[in-house]
């Protein structure tokens, strides 16, 4: 029989535990990360073990969740979604942001850091200034990611880059779009997750990119040359809303500061073995993977120059500081 202390007994325990299972998700904050990459690709990978660093070093506190593709905001929408708090969270390729001012499209000023080596030394160099932008519109910076070097695709031999006039050329950025504009492309602005339909459906003819945009949208279905042109390495900033990071205490903070420290190590690492097996996987499909004719090359470095300069003449004082610095390293 049992008496009633046991009773007692047992219900404080029952309580107690129902408490305890209870505790941790009454507890527990959800933030969301929107994403432009597909799921495979090593952006939002990064990101996906990110997040999982982030819940296990808050004991569950804090959990992400990762909207890659696109599926919560368009590329275009992250930044402004995450400044006006509409997600804690997000991630993009900063430089489709150089309009809002220049200093957002340094990495992609062409052939002046086409090497991963040396786009770490640009990020070292912009860093200071891309944070203090970011700050000022409600955005912390948490960490950079490269791509690939950038490369052309198209559908025919370009043996001189009078070859390229009059191609249906892709554009993500205001350097892509800049280039289209020189060499007398018909430039269309289009964003990742929409270049598969674009290709398809013969919007867009030809863009320049990684060899990991290629293998995501299946190029080889549209588009049978790449020439490696290596023009710049852009790269994907992920950033949280400063008033959202604020609220958090201070273990939760330091956390994800340190999910992020090691998110940026683990990001660039996996670009650098990344990047030649993208191109061989275009080889694979059939795609001719070939470097420029010297003439080709010749010409893209010309173009470059004149996009330099006007890139330069935008960013001002601030911007040759950057660069100055970044040459001295």
């Amino acid at each position: 029989m049992i008496n009633r202390r046991t009773l007692v007994a047992a219900a404080f325990a029952f309580g107690a535990s129902a408490l305890a299972m209870a505790a941790p998700a009454a507890a527990q904050t959800k933030w969301n990360l929107p994403a432009a990459y597909p799921a495979d690709n090593p952006h939002s990978e990064n990101l996906v073990l990110f997040a999982k660093d982030v819940e296990a070093a808050t004991g569950g506190k804090l959990a992400i969740t990762v909207h890659p593709n696109a599926s919560l905001f368009k590329a275009p929408e992250i930044k402004r979604a995450v400044a006006s708090g509409q997600a804690q969270m997000g991630e993009v390729l900063l430089s489709i942001h150089e309009n809002e001012d220049p200093i957002f499209g340094i990495d992609v000023v062409p052939f002046l850091a086409t090497s991963f080596a040396d786009a770490k030394k640009l990020y070292v160099a912009s860093k200071p200034a891309i944070e203090k932008k970011l700050d000022a519109q409600g955005i912390k910076l948490l960490f950079m990611v490269p791509w690939a070097p950038q490369g052309v695709y198209t559908k025919k031999d370009l043996n001189t880059i009078e070859d390229m006039k009059g191609l249906k050329w892709r554009s993500y950025n205001v350097g892509t779009a800049r280039l289209g504009e020189l060499l007398g492309m018909q430039s269309v602005t289009i964003q990742a997750a929409e270049l598969p339909q674009a290709l398809a459906t013969g919007v867009v003819n030809s863009f320049m990119s990684s060899g990991g945009t290629g293998y995501d949208s299946k190029v080889w279905e549209s588009l049978d040359h790449f020439y490696d042109v290596q023009a710049w390495i852009p790269k994907d900033a992920t950033f949280v809303n400063k008033a959202a990071f604020n609220a958090l205490d201070k273990a939760t903070q330091d956390a994800i500061l340190k999910a992020a420290a090691t998110a940026e190590e683990r990001g660039w690492k996996m670009w650098q073995e990344k990047a030649g097996w993208y191109i061989d996987q275009l080889k694979a499909k059939g795609m001719k993977v070939q470097a420029p004719s010297p003439a080709l090359a010749s010409g893209f470095k010309k173009a470059g120059e004149t996009l330099t300069e006007d890139w330069l003449k935008k960013a001002g004082a601030e911007g040759k500081a950057i660069v100055d610095a970044y040459k001295k390293m």
